[in-house]
């Protein structure tokens, strides 16, 4: 009898091109069958609070709310490389110190970033595909884009700062932004915890190995909002052979962001990752 396990992610393009390759049945899921869950990434970081889903995408940003509840997996992680979210604004006007901006969500790491940064602005949350037609609208006087939304946007806005620079200033030099990654839940045995990550290493392998022809089937199924030169720009960026498993300069990354957070009163207790991921020793143990 297969072992049902919740799979929740956004329905954005890295996000489904991470976890298809699962879908399509290219990767060699034991006794596991994972179900698919689509929900925007806010949505899942407050499931993720109430422990709704046994593997959830989150925003890094507000992981040290649920580590009591989840752990962290080393896989599907996303970081921004010299780019990131973008503040972009009407051209042609200026932003006071408290100005009305729209966030993708209280609990993203962008929000996270920006509110340190801003400490005066008045945010707003809304759905990341409201945000652009918020801000040329007059809704708002500035907004965040994120995911497909920083690739292409109305003529009649302009970046305002980049969040890439935001983490630069914040963080120092040489780093990678950390955005998003996925954490399993701890009331699940150990060597279930093992396997499910073992196979999410797996399908985002074999998702890189194969991105051309996973590629052209997204697209062909209609399970992405954005054309296949926009698609494959878009994977280079924030699913490549660096989501596989997380490095030693992303978790020093994770740590910085962490520490940055409790050195802000975000977190009550300052935290270190590794403490934070399923064991790796014990599948070692369990099969010497």
């Amino acid at each position: 009898m297969p072992k049902s396990i919740q799979l929740a992610h956004s329905p954005d393009a890295d996000d489904i091109f991470m976890y298809f390759a699962i879908k399509f049945g290219w990767v060699d899921t034991k006794s596991y069958e994972f179900n698919n869950i689509g929900l925007d990434i806010e949505t899942l970081n407050i499931e993720a609070m109430k422990g709704t889903y046994d593997v959830s995408a989150i925003s890094f940003g507000m992981y040290p709310l649920i580590k009591d509840e989840y752990a962290l997996l080393r896989t599907a992680v996303s970081f921004g490389e010299g780019y990131g979210p973008k503040l972009i604004k009407r051209k042609e006007t200026t932003l006071k110190r408290n100005f009305k901006v729209a966030l993708s969500g209280k609990y993203t790491t962008n929000a996270m970033l920006f509110r340190i940064y801003y400490p005066e602005a008045r945010p707003v949350y809304m759905d990341f595909l409201e945000i652009e037609e918020a801000v040329v609208s007059g809704k708002v006087h500035a907004g965040v884009l994120i995911h497909e939304s920083i690739l292409n946007f109305d003529d009649s806005l302009e970046v305002e700062k980049e969040l890439w620079d935001i983490w630069v200033e914040l963080a120092g030099e040489g780093l990678p932004l950390p955005l998003g990654g996925m954490a399993v839940r701890r009331s699940l045995p150990l060597n279930r915890a093992i396997d499910i990550e073992n196979i999410l290493i797996d399908g985002v392998k074999v998702a890189n190995e194969r991105k051309e022809e996973l590629c052209t089937k997204l697209e062909n199924d209609n399970l992405v909002r954005i054309s296949s030169n926009m698609l494959k720009k878009y994977l280079d960026m924030y699913a490549s052979d660096e989501s596989v498993e997380l490095s030693a300069l992303q978790l020093k990354a994770l740590n910085t962001l962490y520490e940055i957070g409790f050195k802000h009163g975000l977190w009550d207790t300052a935290m270190k990752t590794e403490d934070y991921l399923i064991p790796k020793e014990y599948e070692a143990l369990r099969s010497s």
